[in-house]
């Protein structure tokens, strides 16, 4: 699945052409490289998003094409939350 879909599936952005915009931004990483909104994401891939104010990394645990906004979560698992000072 496309990173740009996966991360509105999954809510973690509300809207695809957001997702596209900040991963082509190079503020998004798969596994430690930095990604295109092209890029796929496959199930255990570490994905980074370097937000505004902080960086949140997260385990993918589920590939859905669509969900309900109750099962979005069960997508990732976060692994971390960093605030920039």
């Amino acid at each position: 699945m496309r990173i740009d879909k996966f991360l509105k599936v999954s809510r973690i952005i509300k809207r695809r052409s957001v997702a596209k915009e900040i991963s082509d931004n190079g503020r998004v990483e798969i596994n430690g490289r930095i990604a295109k909104s092209s890029s796929n994401v496959k199930i255990d891939d570490m994905v980074k998003i370097h937000f505004g104010n902080k960086k949140v990394t997260i385990k993918v645990k589920e590939l859905l094409n669509s969900t309900k906004k109750e099962d979005a979560n069960s997508m990732f698992e976060l692994i971390n939350e960093e605030r920039n000072a």
